[in-house]
């Protein structure tokens, strides 16, 4: 038997040998590292050969090559980790297939836009317009008139232009759920055209995007022109989480969110076949998502808002920068992907080598006894994993309240909030002799730069905060009704307002209600961008524990507008 096994090991070692040395014949010169090409689909073109103009006149060491593609027409070079793709939405995505990473750059957003004076504009920033009411503007053959839409008996026409452009037409169709892409109006052949009839029209409206509206020098939107709110749950009413059209930053932050339609938004991604790890290639896409943005309004796209910019950075700043003379994947040959093989092979002849000893053993020995599976399974986050303490008070932005036997009430948060957010790396509170009030922020948890706004269950002035948070803030999470309490308070109204609070059973069964608007938040409100994000839910749709945890910003925001700011 133990000739056969050795047998076999030579065959192994000598396989290996073999392919060490054929390897050795195949090396092939690496691409230089400040070489970089970029593909684009038609449209990007142009955009696309201005940022590699200007990022290589500012770093004189780099040469980028810029190649038009459309779909599959070009064969990306895997081996060669310098390539990146600049697409809009899903267009041409076929090319990298189902990239691995992709990253918003910039974006094309549409908009409905109105002159000013429009007579009826502090009505529409009320009421806003719900998508059957766009849709009764668009499909009508007739006009339609603002009295109709406001519901208010005016018999005042409404003027429709829209941009003659195919993906407007596109987008709105598919807000309006409309399978024409033909709409009732005027047709202006671009946005300054578009600009011009409502500058000139009180009553009309503009169907464009909103680099039509932005008065470029000052970064802000045209001040004789207005963007038309949209009511998007159809209540007849613009709700605070839907206000974002007061200004162009509001509007951009709101964009990114999540909070302005989808079908309105198209994404300009840069994609790559693998994270980009290049230093140059990094070096690039943090330009283009700081000082190249300002070359986007030049091309008609809108860029991104400044958090958003510096979440993505940041997100840049922690990739594992490749380097020759640090990076174990700088081997003989110069291609990751050919040592891929390699390892496929070697395990391969592993396979073998280990089911031919294996058989050998069985013939000798009768039986082959195998370590046991030892199973892994993911924490599961459901009511039945909280602790619920009674004889507390609970509110619904997630906080609890406990008044002593001496009239001094602690606060804190419950075990739902700090099991979704995950470890809590830092809190910011008030100081002692600050008065605080019911519903109005008290104190903020954050989590390495992302941060919720927590608000007061009841009134009162603070008498101490926990100094251990401040050295340990993750007593939250391992200790929220004790060791992690935030405050101790004096209440001022203490008795009508435990009214509204919630104790024992009434409490679990509203966070019945909350887990099914977790997991709703979690498979229906996460935007295409965020895909790879699926690790929240596990198979057969459980949550998973610490789901904010590495989620980005913008994820922690619309969870504080969902889930605690509806409270407040």
């Amino acid at each position: 038997m133990k000739n056969n096994i050795y047998t076999f090991v030579g065959l192994f070692l000598f396989a290996t040998c073999s392919f060490f040395s054929c390897k050795s014949d195949r090396t092939q010169d690496p691409v230089p590292e400040n070489q970089m090409t970029l593909y684009c689909s038609p449209d990007l073109l142009n955009l696309t050969e201005n940022w590699a103009a200007v990022f290589c006149k500012l770093n004189p060491d780099v040469e980028i090559n810029v190649i038009k593609v459309k779909e599959s027409a070009v064969t990306v070079n895997q081996n060669n980790s310098r390539n990146l793709g600049f697409f809009m939405d899903d267009e041409d995505m076929t090319l990298f297939g189902n990239s691995p990473w992709r990253e918003v750059v910039g974006r094309d957003v549409i908009v409905s836009l109105i002159n000013s004076e429009n007579p009826y504009a502090n009505q529409l920033y009320q009421q806003g317009i719900s998508p059957e009411m766009f849709a009764q503007v668009l499909r009508n053959e007739e006009e339609i008139s603002w009295g109709s839409l406001l519901n208010d008996g005016q018999n005042v026409p409404v003027h429709l232009y829209v941009v003659d452009d195919a993906t407007i037409h596109s987008g709105m169709a598919e807000f309006i759920d409309w399978d024409q892409l033909t709409f009732y109006g005027t047709k202006v052949k671009d946005g300054e055209e578009l600009i011009s009839a409502i500058q000139k029209d009180p009553y009309s409206m503009g169907i464009g995007t909103i680099t039509n509206a932005i008065d470029y020098p000052d970064q802000q939107i045209n001040n004789k022109i207005k963007i038309v709110p949209i009511d998007g749950n159809g209540n007849g009413r613009i709700d605070y989480k839907e206000n974002i059209y007061n200004d162009l930053g509001a509007f951009n932050h709101g964009v990114w969110i999540g909070k302005y339609p989808r079908p309105l938004i198209n994404n300009m991604y840069s994609v790559s076949t693998s994270q980009p790890r290049n230093k140059y290639e990094v070096a690039f896409l943090k330009w283009i998502l700081t000082s190249g943005q300002q070359l986007l309004d030049n091309y008609g796209y809108n860029d991104l808002e400044n958090s958003e910019r510096r979440a993505k950075v940041a997100l840049i700043d922690n990739y594992d920068i490749y380097t020759p003379a640090n990076s174990s994947q700088a081997v003989v040959g110069g291609s990751i992907f050919t040592n891929i093989y390699f390892l496929a092979f070697l395990t391969l002849i592993g396979i073998v080598l280990f089911l031919t000893i294996a058989g050998i053993l069985v013939r000798e020995k009768g039986e082959l006894k195998l370590p046991k599976e030892i199973p892994v399974s993911k924490p599961v986050f459901s009511q039945d994993f909280l602790v619920n303490p009674k004889g507390l008070y609970y509110h619904k932005s997630h906080t609890w309240a406990f008044m002593n036997n001496i009239g001094i009430v602690k606060i804190g948060v419950d075990d739902f909030l700090q099991h979704v957010t995950g470890p809590i790396t830092n809190i910011k509170m008030k100081n002692p002799g600050e008065k605080i009030k019911k519903g109005k922020q008290i104190f903020s948890i954050v989590q390495e730069g992302k941060q919720l706004d927590i608000y007061a269950p009841i009134s009162g002035i603070i008498i101490e905060h926990n100094k251990s948070l401040l050295e340990n803030s993750s007593l939250i999470n391992s200790s929220p009704y004790s060791e992690g309490w935030v405050y101790k308070i004096e209440p001022t109204n203490w008795l009508q307002e435990i009214q509204y609070l919630f104790m024992g059973n009434r409490y679990r069964e509203w966070l019945k209600s909350e887990f099914i608007r977790l997991k709703e938040f979690f498979t229906d409100s996460l935007r295409p961008e965020y895909l790879s994000y699926a690790h929240v839910l596990q198979d057969g749709g459980e949550l998973t524990d610490h789901l904010l945890k590495d989620l980005g910003p913008e994820v922690w925001e619309d969870f504080q507008t969902n889930f605690i700011d509806v409270y407040s």
